[in-house]
């Protein structure tokens, strides 16, 4: 955690990881009801990486193909 938030930028923070961050707790809150806080903490990381993977891979490489073709447009 130290390393995420020492590496990464605040813009990249802020618009990457704080949204993914929260749509995992909001999956965790609603839907993890193991009645063991460490299979619930496990399923809420496991989301946020799954979650993050998804912005990183085809997200945001969609926005930056829309970024180039809009700057040679």
């Amino acid at each position: 955690m130290y390393t995420l938030l020492r590496l990464l930028s605040v813009k990249r923070l802020t618009y990457e990881q704080v949204p993914t961050l929260t749509f995992a707790w909001i999956i965790a809150e609603l839907f993890y009801k193991f009645h063991s806080f460490t299979l619930e903490c496990a399923a809420f990381l496991a989301t946020w990486l799954m979650l993050d993977v998804l912005v990183q891979e085809v997200v945001r490489p969609l926005f930056m193909r829309q970024e180039e073709e809009r700057h040679e447009s």
